[in-house]
């Protein structure tokens, strides 16, 4: 019988060997454009985690509610990791990206039987938090 018990599994946190906690969070084809869901995301770059989830909260944006959501997980998985951290307030957004995903191409009718080309545009947002301000620098 094979050990079944080997297996690798990456983990969603990791730690760096100065024992940095660092937990990560990626949402994937998410229905925002990159441009637009960046501008969100350059809120929150560098904040303390409960700083950057009140500025989500009120943000007019679609795309912060998604990225709301986001950190919050990525909280939720700094705090299984180690269960010494209370709340967001230990936490720092040490890295937040986003990340062309797929394009949908779909086409509008115009005169003359022409028709114009739509791009649907998805993005792959990623977050990461820690509890050094500095993150894993190398």
């Amino acid at each position: 019988m094979p050990n079944t018990t080997d297996k690798a599994v990456t983990p969603a946190v990791t730690t760096t060997p100065s024992d940095v906690l660092i937990a990560r969070a990626i949402l994937r084809d998410i229905r925002h454009t990159p441009q637009k869901a960046r501008r969100i995301v350059n809120l929150i770059r560098g904040q303390r985690a409960d700083e950057a989830l009140s500025i989500l909260k009120f943000a007019p944006q679609a795309a912060g509610q998604d990225v709301y959501t986001l950190l919050a997980s990525a909280v939720a998985n700094a705090k299984q990791k180690n269960p010494a951290i209370r709340d967001a307030s230990e936490l720092w957004v040490v890295e937040a990206l986003v990340d062309e995903g797929r394009t949908m191409k779909r086409f509008r009718p115009r005169a003359q039987g022409r028709g114009f080309r739509i791009l649907k545009r998805s993005s792959h947002i990623s977050v990461a938090v820690s509890d050094n301000k500095k993150g894993a620098t190398k």
